[in-house]
């Protein structure tokens, strides 16, 4: 932290806060519905990093909860325990709003002292300077985990009461400006988000190029493309039995040709009527194979230049290829050419969670040897054409939907859709020269949907370090002028201490109370 005012002090924020743990039940014990008898208790997933919100709560039975751990108005509610790193610490703020409960055993409730500004204090959890203590315990052997000793040794600075309120009476002023700000740059994220959505249906259904059509018959249709497809794929299979039959030094048996796994058939009974000249064709029928990597011995850390990586489900969501998001495979025997990710793969998420199921993307360059893994599988189309079309059907809504229909898994786990549901989805196929222009004009749209998000993300980064800034000035005493007037932190300190003092020698005995005597 960097020097404070003369008249600030540099404390342990258990000097100035108590510590409350979270609190424990049994599974079965809880319900996901309000009922008499019971508490309603936030999760790390409640807490935003400024506030709280209070949907998806747990409720748990009262006997579990101490007074002690329900919320009071000031209290900051912290993430101590997740599977993510970018979750722990996150912290919120409750701001005694009509809610009566708690918080669970993987979060951890710090109560301020009355004497603070239960405002200052809220802002602090939000500071560089506590994120990256955080980060910093995070990243060590307490990886996902804040035991309460970590916490209760955060350096908290500490002005007088005056200029405590002060400075929140600025940062309001400030901030609510950039939060206004803020809020209108996420609305015009969403509206993009809602824009590139309704431009894939419009080409995915046909009403992008409905017009052009009208005035450019096919030289092939829909149907006669996907025959073509069709041949051509009967003749890749038979060609591999031919090769593999005289690699074994075998004649091939009579009839073999039969044994041909025809293409799975589209179930169009629920399936909208197409335009003229589209047909429905099943995703099996335009693929070649459906290739799979295997689950590998890795370490968790991106593989060096000279060493394998193996993908992970997060290097394939609904953005570019991310060839970054990898792990090092360190068993030299598994490493397999063949599984390595090449520039034009089609690659397919077949788990993750329900928003992320099937999230796919063509690789662009590749810059590092990474390997598919069990969870990322890789499409070979018969015919290459079609490769930009079926990445915009899945991605559409139409798409989306098949896909979390044939997913596996309940809402609460990772979902999953194995190979032979893929080969199920249903893919309107248009005419070549439609699919050309269809491309053309969905590129151009989806261009300046990109250029338009990468300035709100710039604004949005902007706005971020301006906050940063601010708070960062806020709490080493550099936001609102000294008052020569204010008394010295050290007596607003030993005022906590005496009311802490206070406060111990009047605390109720724990325990059941006494039987009375009869």
């Amino acid at each position: 932290m960097s020097e404070l005012p003369a008249k600030w002090l540099d404390v342990e924020l258990s000097e100035v806060a108590e510590i409350i743990r979270g609190v424990t039940y049994k599974r079965e014990q809880a319900a996901d519905a309000p009922q008499e008898g019971f508490v309603p208790v936030l999760r790390a997933t409640n807490i935003t990093g400024a506030a709280l919100t209070f949907d998806g709560l747990v409720y748990v039975p009262t006997s579990n909860v101490s007074d002690e751990q329900l919320l009071q108005p000031g209290d900051v509610v912290i993430a101590s325990s997740s599977g993510s790193k970018e979750i722990v610490g996150k912290a919120g703020a409750f701001a005694g709003r009509d809610f009566i409960g708690s918080f669970g055993a993987f979060c951890t409730g710090i109560r301020p002292s009355p004497a603070l500004s239960a405002a200052y204090f809220g802002y602090y959890f939000q500071t560089p300077s506590y994120r990256k203590s955080v980060s910093e315990l995070s990243a060590g052997s307490n990886i996902n985990n804040l035991k309460t000793g970590d916490l209760a040794s955060q350096r908290f600075p500490l002005p007088s009461a005056p200029e405590q309120t002060r400075i929140v009476e600025k940062l309001e002023e400030l901030l609510s400006d950039l939060d206004a700000g803020v809020a209108e740059l996420k609305a015009a994220q969403k509206k993009l988000a809602q824009y590139r959505q309704s431009l894939l249906k419009a080409a995915v259904e046909g009403a992008l190029t409905a017009e052009w059509r009208q005035q450019h018959p096919p030289a092939e249709t829909g149907a006669q493309l996907l025959q073509r497809i069709l041949t051509e794929r009967r003749a890749r299979w038979e060609a591999k039995q031919l090769a593999k039959f005289k690699q074994q030094g075998k004649t091939p048996p009579k009839d073999w040709q039969k044994k041909y796994p025809e293409p799975v058939q589209p179930d169009t009974s629920d399936l909208p009527d197409l335009p003229q000249g589209w047909v429905w064709a099943s995703l099996d029928a335009l693929l070649e194979q459906i290739e799979t990597g295997k689950s590998f011995k890795c370490d968790e850390r991106p593989p060096e230049d000279h060493e394998v990586g193996v993908i992970k489900v997060s290097a394939v969501s609904w953005g570019e290829f991310d060839e970054q998001e990898s792990k090092t495979c360190v068993d030299a025997l598994l490493i397999k050419p063949e599984l390595f990710v090449k520039p034009g793969d089609f690659l397919f998420s077949r788990a993750n969670t329900i928003e992320l199921v099937g999230a796919c993307v063509i690789a662009g360059s590749i810059s590092k040897k990474v390997m598919l893994s069990d969870k990322i599988l890789r499409f070979v189309f018969v015919d290459p054409f079609v490769k930009e079309w079926v990445l915009a059907v899945l991605r559409s809504e139409r798409g989306r939907k098949q896909i979390e229909y044939l997913a596996s898994g309940n809402q609460d786990s990772m979902r999953n859709i194995g190979h032979e549901r893929i080969r199920q989805i249903a893919v309107p196929l248009p005419t070549t020269s439609e699919m050309g222009k269809c491309f053309e004009m969905l590129n151009t749209g989806l261009r300046a949907a990109a250029t338009q998000s990468l300035a709100i993300d710039v604004s949005l980064k902007q706005s971020t370090a301006q906050r940063q800034n601010i708070l960062r000035a806020a709490f080493s005493g550099q936001l609102v002028p000294q008052d020569p007037a204010d008394e010295p932190a050290s007596v607003l300190l030993a005022r906590i201490r005496a009311e802490r003092a206070a406060h111990e020698t009047t605390k109720k005995p724990r325990g059941r109370p006494a039987k009375e005597l009869t």
